[in-house]
């Protein structure tokens, strides 16, 4: 899912006390925290992206995946809510079941709910972004103070998007795989756009993957959304840090180049700019704890050798080194096709200046920061998902859903050297 030149794009809340009644305020710590919490209740705006649910796009999406009634029940069990606990149970539970239908659907299970094809990652993302909004626009009984509706849109998103549900089985008999996934972006240019990495997390989440040793792994999988804010308030550490101790290898996955995957070999401390799914640009340093100790580039662990010899599908598979970097005493930025060289300052990782960039670089930072540095891990672009030529309003078509599938195969393909090839103890 960067942005990748010319070619394609690649709360801490303080204090909520969950059995308070909605109108009741937490025990502040401090004068501050007394004001937060006797705030009145305010009703959100629609964000950006929930804007766009009242295009026809969405709604036909919706309908047509039997996904148009999730945020109506949402609404529904909320208004039934008389206390912050009801409603974060709520919460989680819409959310949650929201995660596993899709999972379903992708994965054959269940009824399908319309004539969209299963294996659609656009009716979760907008399904989410009606529950959302139906978040905003809930009037609590008593009153919500504006944290505590944080919190419990913190806590949607959360559970909508696997966060919550990542398990893996006991015992050494099956290695353990975490695999991140994206929403859809770009939407004003093209409203119909699914992502390929969040098609194939659903597809693979809680599935078994045969490796080329005979073995086998577990999959579990998660989605993150294309938004500045979220990676800079740390939804990718949080999701992340407490599986990575447990898991046999990561990998980040987004939308990349047309025709190609690529192995990010390395990743930058760099944003770009260009605008995320609410439209806001972030241009800098990438903002993780401890800045001093923040270094300009992150390196792969996965094993790309292997990867890209193997014979994992219909679509040729790069080990990409190539970075933009501004050379030690040097002021202009340079394009280097073999990494970067020492005492650089980066400007572009391999996957570029974009959200999969960044993703690249906080959970390969985050293995560092562990103490991991054995843990295969990093970052896999897909090649980008289009459309049939001359189709210019259909949601979907014959060579959109031939690709998605062939594009989701590779993955479970490429996830299946990976660890096959750490499992053996050579990457």
């Amino acid at each position: 899912m960067s942005r990748i030149r010319t070619t394609a794009l690649g709360l801490t809340l303080a204090a909520v006390v969950t059995s308070l009644s909605l109108g009741a305020s937490p025990a502040p710590a401090s004068a501050a925290g007394t004001a937060a919490a006797q705030a009145p209740a305010v009703e959100e705006a629609p964000t950006v992206e929930e804007a766009r649910l009242d295009r026809e796009v969405p709604r036909e999406i919706l309908r047509r995946s039997g996904f148009d009634g999730a945020a109506p029940r949402f609404a529904a069990a909320l208004r039934g809510a008389g206390s912050y606990a009801q409603a974060e149970r709520v919460v989680v539970r819409h959310g949650t079941a929201l995660w596993r239908r899709a999972v379903d659907r992708a994965q054959g299970r269940g009824p399908a709910g319309g004539d969209l094809a299963r294996d659609d990652d656009r009716p979760l993302y907008w399904a989410r972004l009606g529950m959302t909004r139906e978040l905003r626009a809930w009037e609590a009984r008593s009153g919500l103070p504006q944290e505590a509706r944080r919190r419990l849109l913190e806590r949607l998103e959360s559970a909508s998007r696997g966060q919550d549900t990542v398990g893996f089985p006991r015992g050494r008999g099956v290695r353990r795989v975490l695999m991140t996934g994206f929403d859809p972006f770009t939407l004003d240019r093209d409203i119909r756009i699914g992502n390929p990495s969040g098609a194939a997390a659903l597809a693979l989440d809680g599935t078994l993957v045969r490796t080329p040793d005979g073995g086998w792994a577990r999959v579990e999988a998660v989605v993150f959304p294309v938004r500045w804010r979220d990676f800079a308030d740390g939804a990718v550490e949080r999701a992340l840090r407490p599986h990575l101790p447990r898991v046999d290898l990561f990998t980040t996955v987004s939308q990349g180049r047309v025709g190609r995957f690529d192995v990010e070999r390395f990743n930058g401390a760099w944003r770009g700019g260009f605008p995320d799914n609410e439209n806001v640009s972030a241009t800098g340093p990438v903002p993780v704890d401890d800045p001093a100790t923040r270094p300009q580039w992150t390196v792969t662990s996965l094993p790309y050798a292997a990867i890209t010899a193997a014979g994992t599908g219909p679509f040729p598979v790069y080990d990409n080194t190539q970075v933009t970097e501004v050379p030690a005493g040097g002021s202009e930025p340079v394009v280097r096709a073999d990494g970067p060289t020492p005492g650089s300052a980066a400007r572009a990782g391999g996957g570029g200046d974009y959200l999969s960039n960044e993703i690249a670089y906080r959970a390969t930072l985050l293995r560092d920061r562990l103490g991991l540095p054995g843990l295969p891990g990093g970052h896999v672009h897909t090649p980008v998902l289009r459309f049939g030529a001359g189709n210019a309003d259909a949601v979907e078509d014959p060579e959109l859903l031939r690709n998605r599938a062939a594009i989701t195969a590779q993955v479970r393909a490429i996830v299946a050297v990976a660890v096959g090839e750490a499992r053996a103890g050579r990457g």
